[in-house]
């Protein structure tokens, strides 16, 4: 919701400003400008990104007001894991063959929508608890350098959105210069003309430039770090996932392996230790959290 607060005092400032220093808000309208801009970029990013690289931007884009992962989620999702790794304590990994092979229709992982809707997260734990299961002998350092691999990979695709609209926020002011030189091409051509009319384009020539150096600084290159943020606060709840997993394949009980996990967590959404203490109790005892 700030993102958006943001955006409209930006474009409140700006053309506050401008109108209080008596300026005219017709003049800014400039719809070859913004078709020379516009159109330049979206062009670009044609030319430089695969179509799936522009469909996750617009998929990104289109979830803007969503904050990232939060308290509660971090604490479903720990709990989660609890009860999970608390049926393999009890009965062996074996056991957990059903949850990781049909996640959908686990009595478990069903309780809790939240992840089960983050379909990367649920291929991630169920790969890894395949791998455990398996017996096939690998070594934690050995777990380790894999998850650390898959979440790197994940967090690459993840960012490339982010990569589009920050070379392109770098782009604009450049393009808006473009589009002023086209103006000033056109004005020599009226440059016998009233002095009214050389004044007019001129104006014109400069909105070029003013669009896209506040496309670029006010909105695009914002927008581009409000989507690094997600990224990051995504990244930060798959380690939490790899670091309850890797310790207890390094044999922690499943309380100690959900501990090392919460502490990876920043402080900002990371649930209390008693706070998740009572939500671990609660599913033990047939609650949900």
């Amino acid at each position: 919701m700030l993102s958006i607060v943001g955006l409209f005092v930006v474009l409140g400032a700006v053309v506050g400003g401008f109108l209080m220093a008596g300026g005219n808000l017709m003049v800014l309208n400039q719809p070859s400008e913004f078709v020379v801009i516009g159109g330049a970029a979206l062009g670009s990013m044609l030319i430089g990104y695969s179509p799936k690289a522009l469909k996750d931007m617009v998929g990104q884009l289109a979830g803007i007001m969503k904050s990232g992962p939060t308290k509660k989620e971090f604490i479903e999702l720990l709990v989660m894991l609890y009860e999970l790794l608390n049926i393999a304590r009890r009965d062996g990994l074996v056991a957990l063959e059903s949850h990781v092979e049909h996640p959908e229709k686990s009595p478990v992982i069903s309780k809790y929508p939240g992840f089960g809707k983050n379909h990367h997260a649920v291929h991630f734990m169920a790969d890894t608890l395949r791998l455990m299961i398996s017996d096939a002998g690998v070594e934690a350092h050995d777990l380790d350098a894999m998850l650390d691999a898959d979440l790197e990979s994940h967090h690459a695709e993840s960012s490339v959105p982010t990569k589009i609209l920050s070379t392109i926020g770098d782009a604009m002011p450049g393009l808006g210069i473009v589009a002023a030189v086209l103006g000033i091409v056109i004005t020599m051509g009226h440059i016998d003309g009233p002095p009214e009319e050389i004044g007019e384009h001129v104006g014109a020539a400069l909105v070029g430039t003013f669009i896209g150096i506040l496309m670029s600084y006010g909105f695009v290159q914002p927008l581009a770090a409000n989507l690094n943020n997600k990224v990051e606060a995504e990244a930060r709840y798959y380690l939490a996932i790899k670091q309850v997993l890797l310790a207890f394949h390094k044999g922690c009980v499943p309380a100690i392996a959900v501990e090392f996990a919460r502490r990876s967590i920043v402080s900002e959404v990371r649930p209390g230790f008693s706070e998740l203490e009572q939500a671990c109790r609660a599913a033990r005892s047939g609650g949900k959290s």
